[in-house]
């Protein structure tokens, strides 16, 4: 059977762009654009040229894609005008893109509120802007901008202006649920109809996720008859984002409805990366990854449940809908008070350590494992810890220093300008083969400031942390009152490498908690480096 082509456009440089906190610079845009093109997608839009400078000077040099096709964005001619007499949209044109995007009101309200113009007159808009941007540009879209809410309202007039943009030359027109309030089976009726008036091959969908059905939307629109999908990198976008390109992609190359009637441009091969390449857009945006996000994220194929681990050992199919490895992820079986020695032997695995089932220490690291959570430990979230506690019972780790003490200091003071600051130092007396350090730092905070005096002077360790940093800090308070327990996560990352591992301490005293977590993400550091062969 003859498959149907679909085609990716990626938004996240222009629609992501617009996600509240997050502004790319030009060399983040750049970067994405590479980070696209490697995937495979076949539609990169880069932004509006002229709209900021960045933009402007992102347009002037155009990235050298391999794979993709560079695409402009910007407005219809104005109405009222012609178009020698409308200089941005001859601006737009100038631009050497490989396409070309134009946004149209196709909602009645918006054309008579927004624009201030006659419904005529905005036909006539989309129809001599594509036909003039046709001369210039190989391929021209439209984007028909809340076109489900104009469909809603006045049928006859949204269908209009997606005609008039088909009519005129268009190679793809695009329905927006701009509001993002439209439901799938709305969806797939209005897009039903709409391809009786332009055919499918030229239609493409725009999901916004205000109700969270950005996907199940755009999926809906695939299956009534649409050949194109906009979306972006881990859903980003205005509001509540867009369609969510790295979910997705691998629901259309893995799932048998999509993929036996479907083909896409991105391989299997760049499938492996789309994980990675979630973990980069997050960290160009200084965000934490979503951990529970489908197919990408680090609990996407993790289980907790001893019952679940049991039967994951026996057949991954048990408890998981695809192979992570299809995506470059990885299957977890948790450590916690609700797993059994499925879920150690599993962890043991993953960290190299080839137990026999039957080896009695099993239990005593289950055990102790169990004491520990109910103290108030949390090894699922904390699998650095868990790997040090795992070497301390089966004799594989090793004491790369020792801490006699530490102290720490926070002090409020007036400054010699009168400026009211608050200072943090830390010391720690530690001991490295057998000689005495006493380390001192300073911090934005008393934990940062005993992160600094403790990864100051560790001798001839000290090079093998050098890129390490502190990039999450959290805490939980287990019971009330000023005497509560207290959780430390601190998650820790290999600036050359990306590598992030995640450590604990528990405390009643918070400062205490915080060095446990501290002292064992340095550890960890150390084990999977050269210090670990080092006589």
């Amino acid at each position: 059977m003859t498959k149907d082509n679909l085609y990716i456009f990626d938004t996240t440089l222009r629609d992501g762009n617009q996600t509240p906190g997050v502004d790319f610079t030009l060399d983040d845009k750049n970067r994405i654009s590479n980070i696209l093109d490697e995937l495979g997608v076949d539609y990169i839009e880069g932004g509006y040229p002229g709209a900021n400078p960045i933009d402007t000077d992102f347009f002037n040099a155009l990235p050298d894609l391999k794979k993709s096709k560079f695409v402009s964005f910007g407005m219809t001619k104005r109405p009222g005008r012609s178009i020698s007499n409308d200089p941005g949209f001859n601006d737009l044109l100038s631009n050497k893109a490989d396409a070309i995007c134009f946004v149209a009101k196709s909602w009645d309200f918006h054309v008579e509120k927004a624009l201030g113009c006659s419904l005529d007159e905005n036909l006539a808009s989309i129809t001599e802007s594509v036909k003039e941007a046709s001369k210039t540009h190989s391929e021209v879209m439209v984007d028909c901008e809340h076109f489900f809410d104009g469909y809603k309202k006045n049928k006859i007039y949204a269908l209009a202006c997606a005609k008039a943009a088909f009519d005129s030359g268009a190679r793809w027109i695009i329905l927006c649920d701009t509001n993002g309030g439209t439901l799938p089976d709305e969806v797939s009726e209005i897009v039903s109809d709409v391809c009786k008036t332009v055919s499918g091959d030229h239609l493409g969908i725009h999901a916004h996720n205000d109700t969270g059905n950005a996907i199940a939307n755009s999926l809906a629109a695939v299956q009534s008859g649409v050949r194109q999908i906009q979306g972006t990198l881990n859903g980003i976008g205005e509001r509540c984002g867009n369609a969510n390109l790295i979910t997705l992609i691998p629901t259309l190359l893995l799932k048998e409805r999509f993929n036996k009637n479907f083909n896409i441009s991105i391989t299997k091969d760049s499938l492996k990366n789309i994980r990675k390449t979630s973990l980069i857009i997050d960290d160009i945006m200084n965000r934490a990854p979503n951990k529970q996000a489908p197919y990408v994220g680090d609990s996407a194929f993790s289980t907790k449940a001893g019952i679940h681990a049991s039967a994951i050992v026996k057949d991954p199919k048990t408890y998981e809908h695809v192979d992570p490895k299809l995506i470059g992820n990885d299957r977890k079986l948790l450590i916690s008070d609700q797993g059994g020695r499925s879920n150690i032997l599993s962890s043991l695995k993953d960290i190299g350590f080839n137990v026999d089932k039957d080896d009695s220490r099993i239990a005593d690291l289950l055990n102790i494992v169990k004491e520990r959570e109910a103290a108030g430990y949390t090894y699922e979230s904390a699998q650095a810890s868990f790997e040090l506690l795992a070497r301390s019972i089966f004799g594989k780790s090793k004491d790369f220093f020792n801490v006699e003490s530490f102290r720490t200091l926070v002090e409020r003071r007036n400054n010699a300008k009168g400026e009211l600051i608050t200072v943090s130092e830390a010391t720690v007396k530690l001991e490295v083969d057998g000689e005495r350090f006493i380390s001192s730092g300073e911090g934005n905070g008393p934990v940062n400031a005993i992160d600094n005096a403790l990864r100051k002077d560790l001798g001839k360790y000290n090079k093998y942390l050098k890129n390490t940093k502190l990039v999450d800090y959290k805490v939980r308070v287990l019971s009330g009152g000023t005497g509560a327990v207290t959780r430390v996560l601190v998650e820790s990352a290999d600036t050359e490498t990306s590598e992030r591992w995640v450590t604990i301490g528990v405390s009643p005293n918070i400062m205490d908690a915080s060095f446990q977590a501290l002292y064992d993400s340095i550890n960890y550091r150390l084990i999977h480096s050269k210090a670990y062969n080092i006589a």
